[in-house]
């Protein structure tokens, strides 16, 4: 299927594009669609060094969860006699530690979710959530893109701890960097530095960021331009090392509205995945030794019935 470019698209209010009923009237796949066989066959050809790459966190990391969510609790169960273990998890956000975001995860505005499905639609699991792309298999091109990396050989300052908005210029500048050029049904993977500035952070710093009200985080710009840049790749997901893709914190005012906060756009109506918190740092690190930024990557996530987020269970193959 060629995808129109975003100009192509139905405009909606505010300004913003629609790209609903491309993929039918009763999509919950979104631009997943874009993963066909021939794509996937295509793509497990750039497996050339058998290199691989884990792309999820730890299950308790950042800590303290970002956004206040619930740190998981793990307790080991012996069985009787002590000769072995299970073990049982509470308190767990899917969407604490590396994560997808689901297509029920943000609407356009109230009530209204990627393709017109309802709030009713989405929280009854009938629309839109996590379990429609763990049965359908996340597999395919990955691309990296390495801002951090490029700013610095650029001499540009940044700054991944503060709310730096990466423009589609500094994008442009890192993908020239890669020697990649987009194609339809990439995971793009974009690393900012976040998950390594945060390593070097104090406990105090960790805890006072863990509240949205004083996280700040690096991450594509809120603009027209980027909801342009990012629905003309014609990529299936989008997936960074940072909180929340786009810098944070987004601008919540109606003078700002819609893309002010990206994610009303790029899920609501893209039907766009978005990963949060992916782990990039060894393979970005590769990716700077042997100059090839695209690779094979897989994901599954949980098929959890009417579930809102997942662990990515990513791993990328070079």
């Amino acid at each position: 299927m060629d995808l129109p470019a975003f100009d192509q698209l139905k405009q909606t209010e505010g300004g913003a594009r629609s790209a609903w009923g491309l993929f039918g009237a009763d999509d919950s796949l979104g631009l997943m669609n874009l993963q066909t066989p021939e794509r996937v066959s295509a793509a497990a050809k750039l497996i050339r060094t058998g290199k691989v790459f884990p792309l999820n966190a730890p299950l308790d990391y950042p800590s303290p969860p970002l956004f206040s969510r619930g740190a998981v609790r793990r307790t080991n169960l012996s069985t009787p006699g002590g000769r072995g273990f299970d073990d049982v998890l509470d308190n767990f956000y899917p969407q604490a530690a590396s994560q997808w975001d689901s297509l029920g995860h943000v609407g356009f505005k109230d009530n209204t979710f990627y393709n017109g499905a309802s709030w009713d639609d989405v929280n009854s699991g009938r629309r839109n959530t996590i379990e429609h792309w763990a049965r359908k298999g996340i597999a395919g091109r990955a691309v990296l893109l390495d801002v951090q990396r490029a700013l610095q050989a650029a001499g540009r300052p940044y700054d991944p701890g503060s709310s730096h908005e990466i423009t589609v210029e500094e994008l442009e500048l890192a993908r020239g960097k890669a020697g990649v050029e987009f194609q339809p049904g990439d995971i793009v993977l974009l690393r900012t530095g976040f998950t390594e500035w945060y390593q070097n952070q104090d406990v105090a710093t960790r805890r006072r960021i863990a509240s949205p009200a004083f996280l700040q985080s690096a991450g594509i710009e809120h603009s027209e331009a980027m909801a342009r840049y990012i629905w003309d790749s014609h990529a299936s997901g989008w997936a960074s090392d940072c909180p929340s893709l786009e810098a944070w914190p987004p601008r919540f005012t109606p003078d700002d509205w819609p893309f002010g906060f990206l994610h009303q756009i790029l899920i609501g109506q893209f039907g766009l995945a978005i990963g949060e918190l992916w782990w990039l740092e060894e393979l970005a690190a590769d990716c700077a030794v042997d100059a090839v930024y695209e690779m094979f990557l897989t994901s599954a996530p949980l098929n959890s019935p009417g579930g809102i987020g997942s662990p990515p269970n990513a791993i990328a193959i070079k």
